[in-house]
């Protein structure tokens, strides 16, 4: 079955690598174009499309799925199906007719929950238990298509939304295989999906990774690690920001909002309701290092974080 791989960030490479691995023949990719990075702002190529061109694969990049250019490219190559891993564009209707199997996209969650950008993300933060891998039709409708495979996971008590995302994306590109093997055979079938459970899932934004100290230590742990790695939860101190990247509730009740407590091996920041025991920081203008061992430089006169 001739294929046209749909991607842009890391989180979409195991797919494009499995499916170039696959009996399928993959005829190119689509990415989102080169973005400006760094403080040269020189425009660099998306994962995928890095990729893409080491392997000598044709790259598009359409600067909207809905430009002609591009919906002439892609009829011309005629594919049987595009597969899209967090490609980051809505696919138009008159696009997601042109393959005769569809476009078929790998989702990281058990829909119809968590609809939407951040569904890791968003179900790290609310603290459920479980979530998965939904491998569904593409419609106009937001992650709204028929399902063909889902697949649940127990999410870790301390992973981050980077580590789940990078778990779930390995086993996604291996489901996306068979269900394209199903298709090619005529043997998948797909299930509509309900409303029952229906919940969305919006893209994370950087004022809402900021901590409010007055917030319960459970749900702030939860709230870091649901940032991290993007957009990075954060507060200040001193009036420069500070990241958070991991932490963990303790049992101890005892200091004010945002009240920071520094022990011989632990750092610990009040809330409103419990202690959050610091296991990883990040200082503005310094890398990631161990909570305990900021806390040792820390200097006399540190009462807490701004709030």
């Amino acid at each position: 079955m001739r294929v046209i791989f749909a991607g842009t960030p890391e989180v979409a490479l195991p797919a494009v690598q499995a499916l170039a691995h696959s009996r399928h023949d993959l005829v190119a990719v689509v990415s989102r174009p080169d973005a400006p990075q760094g403080r040269s702002r020189r425009p660099v190529p998306s994962p995928v499309s890095a990729w893409a061109h080491a392997n000598g694969i044709e790259v598009l990049t359409p600067e909207h799925p809905r430009d002609p250019a591009f919906i002439e490219r892609l009829t011309e190559l005629a594919p049987d199906c595009c597969p899209v891993v967090a490609y980051g564009a809505l696919i138009p209707s008159r696009v997601l007719a042109v393959p005769r199997h569809g476009w078929v996209n790998v989702h990281f969650s058990l829909l119809p929950a968590y609809r939407g950008a951040a569904p890791v993300q968003r179900a790290i933060m609310d603290g459920v238990e479980t979530t998965g891998i939904s491998i569904f039709d593409l419609v106009p409708a937001l992650d709204a298509g028929p399902t063909y495979r889902q697949e649940a996971t127990t999410i870790g008590a301390l992973e981050t939304s980077g580590e789940l995302l990078g778990r779930l994306a390995v086993r996604g590109a291996d489901l996306l295989v068979d269900v394209l093997d199903s298709l090619e055979d005529g043997t998948a079938v797909a299930t509509p999906q309900t409303e029952a459970g229906l919940s969305l899932a919006p893209k994370l934004l950087v004022e809402e990774a900021r901590l409010e100290w007055s917030r319960a230590a459970d749900a702030l742990a939860r709230h870091i690690r649901a940032c991290n790695p993007a957009p990075g939860a954060w507060t200040t101190l001193r009036g420069e920001r500070f990241r958070v990247l991991l932490a963990r509730p303790t049992e101890s009740r005892e200091l004010g909002a945002g009240e920071l407590a520094v022990e011989r091996r632990r750092v610990l920041v009040g809330t409103g309701e419990g202690d959050l025991e610091l296991i990883t920081v990040q200082p503005a203008g310094r890398k990631p290092m161990e909570a305990a061992a900021w806390g040792r430089g820390l200097g006399q006169g540190t009462e807490g974080f701004d709030r």
